[in-house]
């Protein structure tokens, strides 16, 4: 074998299994850490470090990836309607059945289901969209539509579902739209500006095609680490742990299929698979903590798992089939 086929052997290997390698070392290095009792005292610099990493990550990373839509080809999509309408309902339904069983015993069950349906699609679903061959500008138009529409349907039903003094329509929506704008409209807006008041800058950007995923994975090793700490160190019984599990993974399964399905009716199954079934976790977690019972923010920290899980293996079969 030539230095340079064993070169692309390597690069096609790390390519294929960069996900699961970013999912297991994520466990690996909170496990590692929490277990070495000398390294406690860096936790609360760790902690800061990655809340700065975090966003500074997503950011460039939505940045390239903006940078290769044309802002003509953010256009509705027929498939966004529908997808659109998957979430609404699905959230709708479940709201309404927290609204006529306001003491129901596992309704925490019922909420984890809620924040796993109606949250957004991931910002990363651009990239691994994009990894999978499927149409970056349709899935970044849905992305802000959901977002939007999100802003929206969530306030409504929130002072019914689990009233709180002081979050009124306004407020409630008005911190959605805050965590919004930084990590996905201003990277997409700085983005359009460079292509056209930059164009030197702009093609240079272009060349580095794969960054984009490797900004992600490092992203995702963080991510992961943070909901292993939060799952590990959570108060939570047992049960409701694993019954919320439970719930994410059917929400995760059912979201994917059904999006692919309503895909393939208009040649976008890949698009809409990723769209309605990759979820932006750390906002659902964060809608949890703010506007439900916290517990149910576990839900979100599942799901992380189970999404980036179906999407390695997704980059795997395509690297195989390639």
């Amino acid at each position: 074998m030539t230095s340079g086929n064993l070169t692309k052997k390597i690069i096609g290997f790390i390519r294929s299994w960069a996900l699961p390698s970013a999912i297991v070392t994520g466990i690996l290095l909170y496990v590692i850490y929490d277990n070495i009792p000398g390294l406690a005292p860096a936790g609360p610099y760790l902690k800061k470090t990655v809340d700065i990493l975090q966003p500074l990550l997503i950011f460039s990373m939505l940045f390239l990836s903006f940078c290769r839509i044309e802002p003509k080809d953010l256009r509705p999509r027929k498939w966004h309607v529908w997808l659109l309408l998957t979430q609404a309902a699905g959230f709708s339904m479940l709201a309404a059945a927290m609204i006529l069983m306001p003491d129901y015993h596992w309704k925490v069950l019922i909420e984890g289901a809620m924040l796993c349906l109606i949250c957004p699609t991931a910002t990363a679903a651009a990239v691994v969209t994009a990894k999978l061959g499927g149409d970056l500008p349709g899935i970044t138009a849905y992305t802000i539509l959901i977002n939007m529409v999100t802003a929206v349907l969530v306030p409504v039903f929130l002072p019914f579902v689990h009233p709180e003094d002081g979050i009124s329509f306004f407020t409630a929506s008005s911190m959605i739209l805050a965590r919004i704008f930084p990590m996905l409209i201003a990277p997409c807006l700085l983005a359009f500006l460079v292509r056209y008041l930059a164009p030197h800058l702009h093609e240079w950007l272009l060349k580095f095609d794969n960054l984009p995923f490797y900004l992600w994975c490092v992203s995702l090793t963080l991510a992961i680490a943070m909901t292993t700490r939060s799952i590990v160190h959570s108060t939570t019984p047992a049960i409701y742990q694993v019954c919320l599990a439970a719930v994410s993974l059917l929400c995760c399964a059912f979201q994917f299929m059904a999006g692919k399905k309503i895909g393939k009716r208009y040649g976008a199954a890949i698009t809409a698979g990723q769209a309605l079934g990759q979820k932006n976790t750390v906002f659902a977690i964060w809608m949890g903590y703010t506007f439900m019972t916290p517990v149910s923010s576990i839900a979100g920290g599942f799901y992380c798992i189970w999404h980036n899980l179906f999407n390695s293996y997704q980059l795997y079969e395509r690297s195989r089939r390639k």
